[in-house]
């Protein structure tokens, strides 16, 4: 099959090995497959991975023991856990110690013809959504996750950094909860996408507030947590979503000396952002830059790698 490979370098190839699903498991056809930090940081080291990147996809089941289940649209939660550790049996396969993730580690992802994963990861596709937008699922769900950590009322100083993909999805989430939001920035073009969402916006180099309850890290970027650590009030939350193959030095004593709990967030609810997509309620189509052929990819990840924003690629 056609597919990107990463091998210490991103190639093209068209003789992969078409995967063989599980007892439990779907092939599914990827119709189209999004371009995340994530992917574009495994090209730079991030978890060592080798093998087909990718884990934003919508796709049509071809092959699975359910048979109702063939012929579908589906889009599919990443992590696959052992099934019979103590995590797993409570739920939470997001964190086994034995877990693979869809194209993060030890399992090929979805930038490739097909890929399988277990039958219990699926979730089906409402006719209303296009493929552009379930492309967005798996991100927007990593969004909503922050709802699942903590509670945010109308009366929370909230400030979202970051005006990338992740960042864009976020402060539309967070504006949800009709918290005193700003979202901040280095790019106009890309914050005026929640200026005309009704969402208040600061460029970086103009920010000067402080003081908030909680401060959300989606810049991508070693100092997005200085920056929290800065901005946030005694007492006050930092939600950290940056991941990045470069490590960083965090000042920890800020941490101890203003009593700030630091909260990671990764993945989330995939019925929560599949029901605000068919509402309508988070606006996606602003947010894709480009569309690319797979066999493009490497041109695809070289432009996602220039501060464009979503970055899909077209299998069908």
């Amino acid at each position: 099959m056609r597919a990107l490979v990463f091998d210490r370098g991103l190639k093209y190839i068209t003789d992969y090995p078409i995967p063989k699903p599980g007892s439990n498991e779907a092939l599914i056809r990827i119709t189209y497959a999004g371009i995340c930090n994530t992917d574009i940081e495994i090209t730079r080291g991030y978890m060592g991975f080798r093998g087909i990147p990718g884990h934003e996809f919508v796709g049509i089941v071809e092959k699975c023991k359910k048979k109702d289940l063939v012929g579908k649209r589906f889009v599919g939660e990443i992590n696959i856990g052992c099934g019979n550790c103590l995590y797993c049996r409570n739920q939470l396969q997001n964190h086994c110690s034995g877990r693979s993730v869809l194209g993060i580690l030890n399992r090929d992802g979805v930038f490739a013809e097909y890929t399988t994963l277990p039958v219990k990861n699926l979730h089906k596709v409402p006719d209303s959504i296009s493929d552009e937008e379930a492309v967005f699922v798996e991100p927007l769900a990593a969004a909503y996750e922050i709802l699942e950590q903590i509670n945010i009322s109308s009366s929370d100083k909230v400030s979202v950094l970051g005006d990338g993909k992740l960042g864009l999805l976020v402060a539309q989430v967070i504006a949800t909860t009709g918290s005193n939001l700003v979202a901040v920035g280095r790019h106009p073009e890309k914050l005026s996408i929640l200026d005309k969402a009704g969402i208040k916006t600061k460029l970086s180099t103009d920010f000067k507030e402080k003081g908030f309850d909680i401060v959300i890290d989606c810049t991508g970027s070693p100092s997005g947590m200085e920056t929290a650590l800065q901005i946030v009030k005694p007492r006050g939350k930092i939600v950290l979503k940056t991941t990045i193959a470069k490590r960083s030095r965090v000042d920890l004593n800020q941490i101890v000396i203003n009593e700030i709990s630091l909260i990671g967030s990764r993945c989330g609810p995939f019925p929560a952002a599949i029901k605000a997509i068919k509402s309508k309620k988070i606006d996606l189509y602003p947010l894709i830059s480009k569309v690319f052929s797979l066999e493009e990819g490497i041109k695809a990840f070289q432009y996602a790698s220039k501060k464009a924003l979503k970055v899909i690629l077209k299998l069908i």
